[in-house]
């Protein structure tokens, strides 16, 4: 993750990411400002970064909100790589070289954010502004935080044998 003061001219992306737990009304979620340069790999990390998950898995980005097998636009991690990329729709486009402001070019976009494909942890995204550089800010920045976010292996407290 990089943390930098953008030049005057880069344009931040704000965007709201809720922790999709079957409904969104009332789940988790985060705001997020995001340099307009990122690539949706950086955005990811942030993503993930911003809900306390490690950055472990293979990921993508889906222009249906609920079922991503139906979506007419994808963006994965798999498509960057020789090997896995023909396991892909071929519309399918990587995440190391698509920039954020590239995806999202108008306000109110949606996507869905789906990471890890074993546990299907699912993310609605929502491009809420494209504004200006705020003088001082060092971007990425978690403009706010809602809610507690689930864990992503389970409750750290348990105990594997059970004992005390």
């Amino acid at each position: 993750m990089r943390a930098q003061k953008e030049k005057p001219d880069t344009r931040i992306f704000t965007f709201k990411v809720t922790e999709w737990i079957g409904k969104t009304r009332g789940s988790p979620y985060r705001i997020l400002a995001i340099p307009e340069d990122f690539t949706l790999y950086q955005f990811a990390e942030e993503i993930t970064g911003s809900f306390d998950f490690y950055f472990d898995h293979p990921f993508g980005f889906y222009n249906h909100l609920t079922r991503y097998y139906d979506a007419t636009e994808a963006y994965e991690l798999f498509a960057d790589d020789r090997e896995t990329r023909l396991e892909c729709p071929s519309f399918t486009k990587g995440v190391k070289k698509i920039r954020v402001n590239t995806v999202f070019t108008e306000t109110g976009k949606k996507m869905l954010f789906l990471f890890d494909y074993g546990d299907n942890w699912k993310f609605r995204i929502e491009l809420l502004a494209i504004e200006p550089v705020q003088h001082g800010n060092v971007y990425p920045l978690i403009v706010e935080s809602v809610g507690k976010a689930r864990s992503q292996y389970g409750d750290e407290t348990d105990d594997d044998d059970g004992e005390e």
